[in-house]
C-alpha cells in the first residue's frame, strides 16, 4: 500500500511524478520563507517557486502536508514521522537532510544519467579530461538515443558547424513561432500578493521585473510547453542557435529549463520526444541533434561536475579576478545607464523576463565579467539569484569553470573570451551601438573589444601555456597601442559602459 512506503519530502526542485515511488504515496512539501531573506533574488524566480510549491500541494490535497515555515528546521519540527527524500540537488541541502535522524536519503532523480554511472565513466578515463562530447556520445551509446545502432542519427556525433549561423541579415525577430505561455491563476495572484506584503515588510528584496509568469509551474503546463516547442519551434531551433537580436529575447529556445528544473519533466522524456520529432521527419536532425546535446549532454554534465569536484571548487579564481561586481549590474540595469547595447538588451531580458539564453549568458554577460575582472563567487552568485532557472548545481561549474575560467581550465580549454567583432557577426547589437566594434581607443571604443586586450594583457603570464591563446597573445606583443588601451579600461573600471 502507499503508506507502507513512508512520506516522501519534495524539496521545491522535485516537484513532477517521477520523484515519487507510487501515485498515492504521502507527500511532504515545506516552504521557506527565509530562502528568500537571505539574498536578493529575481521577483519572477520567487513567483516561480512559491507558485510551483503551492500549485503541487494543491493537485495533491490531502496526500500531502504543506508546512509553510520561516525554516526548513522549523517545518521538520512539525513532523512526527519518518521522512524519505531524493538526494537535493545542493551541497548545502546534501549536509542539511544527512543530519536529520529521521530522514532517509535516496539517490538522486531527475538526470538521465546516475552519479555512479558518471563515476564509474571518470574513473574510466584515467588522466584524461572529463570532456563534454565524450561524455554526451558515451550517454547517447549506452541510453541508445539518435543512435542507428552503433551509428549516430545522420552519420555525425555533432552538427554545431550547422548551428552557428549569425541572425537573418535585416531581420529584426528570427520569425519562429511564438512560445507557449501560461495563464495565471488566483495561486499566482496569491503568490504576488504575499511577495508585495514580504517586500512592504522589508523582511525580503528582490531585483527584477513582476511577472507575468512565462514558464510553467505544474505538471501539465510543463507537458504542454514541451508539446509546443517540439511541434512548433525545435524544426527552427538548431541554425541560429547562437544567434541575437535585440528585437527577439526567445528566438527559437525551448524555455524549458526552468521546469525541467523544478523537476516537472523528466529530461529523458523530452530527449525522447525530440528524437521522436527527427524519426517522424517534423525536425531536421541538426535542430535536434543540437537541442539533446543541451539535454543529456551538458545538463547532466554539469550536474555530475558539480559534486565530482570538491566543495571548495566553488571558491576558485585561478585569474586572480579581484573586482567586486558593481551595483548597476548587481541591479540589473534597474536605472537604464548602460549604453553598451549588447549589455543593454541582456541585462534588460534578464531584468523582465528573468531569463536569457546561453549565448547572451556566456558571450555578453559572463564575457564582459571576464573581461573586467570580478570575483567569480560574486558572479556565480549574480547568476543564481537573478535567473529563473538558476541553481546552485547549474551555475558553480557553469560560471566558475565556463564563464570565468576560474578553475584554471578543468573544465574550458580556452577562456570564453570575446571581442566586438564576434557580437558583431553573432548579433544585430552593433548596428545602433554608440561603441564600435573595431575601435580600441577612445570615446567611441567597443568595451568588448578594448577589455579583450586588457583581459589578455593582464593574463599573459598566466595564459601563456595555453595553446588555444597562442597567437592574440603573440599578436598582443605587438598590438599598436596596448598601453593605451590598458590604461583606457583601467580607468573605466566598473563604471556603467
Amino acid at each position: 500500500m502507499a503508506d507502507d512506503l513512508g512520506r516522501r519530502w519534495l524539496f521545491a526542485d522535485q516537484l513532477g511524478p517521477h520523484f515519487l515511488d507510487q501515485l498515492r504515496q504521502p507527500v511532504l512539501l515545506v516552504e521557506s520563507r527565509n530562502a528568500f531573506a537571505r539574498r536578493r533574488f529575481h521577483r519572477q524566480k520567487a513567483h516561480l517557486v512559491l507558485s510551483a510549491l503551492r500549485h503541487r500541494a494543491v493537485e495533491l490535497g490531502r496526500q500531502a502536508r504543506f508546512v509553510q515555515a520561516d525554516t526548513y528546521t522549523a517545518a521538520l519540527a512539525q513532523i512526527d514521522e519518518p521522512l524519505t527524500v531524493c538526494g537535493p540537488t545542493t551541497h548545502a541541502a546534501q549536509r542539511f537532510v544527512e543530519r536529520q535522524e529521521s530522514v532517509t536519503v535516496l539517490p538522486a532523480r531527475g538526470f538521465v544519467t546516475s552519479r555512479a554511472d558518471f563515476a564509474n565513466w571518470a574513473a574510466n578515463r584515467g588522466r584524461r579530461r572529463l570532456l563534454l562530447e565524450d561524455f554526451y556520445r558515451d550517454v547517447r551509446v549506452r541510453r541508445e538515443i539518435l543512435m542507428d545502432g552503433t551509428t549516430p542519427a545522420g552519420g555525425r556525433w555533432n552538427f554545431d558547424h550547422d548551428n552557428r549561423q549569425p541572425p537573418p541579415r535585416g531581420s529584426s525577430r528570427l520569425g519562429a513561432p511564438d512560445p507557449w505561455w501560461p495563464e495565471e491563476d488566483e495561486i499566482d495572484v496569491q503568490v504576488r500578493d504575499d511577495l508585495d506584503r514580504w517586500e512592504r515588510d522589508d523582511s525580503v528584496g528582490f531585483v527584477g521585473s513582476d511577472g507575468p509568469r512565462r514558464f510553467a509551474v505544474t505538471r501539465s503546463e510543463a507537458l504542454s510547453a514541451l508539446q509546443h516547442f517540439v511541434e512548433h519551434r525545435l524544426p527552427v531551433f538548431g541554425a541560429h542557435e547562437d544567434a541575437m537580436l535585440a528585437g527577439d529575447d526567445w528566438m527559437a529556445h525551448s524555455l524549458l529549463s526552468a521546469p525541467l528544473n523544478l523537476g516537472l519533466l523528466d529530461p529523458l522524456e523530452v530527449v525522447e520526444a525530440a528524437e521522436e520529432s527527427y524519426r517522424s521527419g517534423h525536425a531536421p536532425i541538426a535542430a535536434v541533434e543540437g537541442f539533446v546535446r543541451q539535454i543529456i549532454g551538458w545538463r547532466d554534465w554539469t550536474w555530475h561536475l558539480y559534486w565530482h569536484f570538491d566543495q571548495e571548487y566553488r571558491t576558485r579564481n585561478a585569474l586572480n579576478a579581484r573586482r567586486h561586481v558593481p551595483d548597476w549590474f548587481q541591479d540589473l540595469d534597474a536605472e537604464g545607464n548602460v549604453q553598451a547595447r549588447c549589455l543593454s538588451e541582456s541585462l534588460r531580458g534578464v531584468r523582465e523576463n528573468g531569463w536569457a539564453h546561453h549565448i547572451q549568458r556566456l558571450m555578453i554577460l559572463g564575457n564582459y565579467a571576464l573581461q573586467r575582472g570580478w570575483r567569480p563567487d560574486q558572479v556565480t552568485d549574480w547568476f543564481h539569484r537573478s535567473f529563473v532557472d538558476g541553481y546552485d548545481w547549474v551555475m558553480v561549474t557553469n560560471v566558475v569553470g565556463m564563464s570565468q575560467h576560474a578553475d584554471g581550465g578543468l573544465l574550458a580549454t580556452k577562456p570564453y573570451a570575446a571581442g566586438g567583432a564576434y557580437i558583431n557577426k553573432m548579433s544585430d547589437y552593433c548596428g545602433s551601438c554608440p561603441y564600435d566594434p573595431k575601435v580600441r581607443v577612445g570615446p567611441d571604443a567597443c568595451p568588448f573589444s578594448a577589455g579583450y586586450w586588457w583581459f589578455l594583457s593582464r593574463n599573459a603570464e598566466r595564459l601563456r601555456d595555453n595553446h588555444r591563446l597562442a597567437r592574440p597573445l603573440k599578436q598582443l606583443e605587438t598590438l599598436e597601442g596596448i598601453e593605451e588601451v590598458v590604461l583606457q579600461e583601467h580607468d573605466r573600471g566598473s563604471e556603467a559602459p
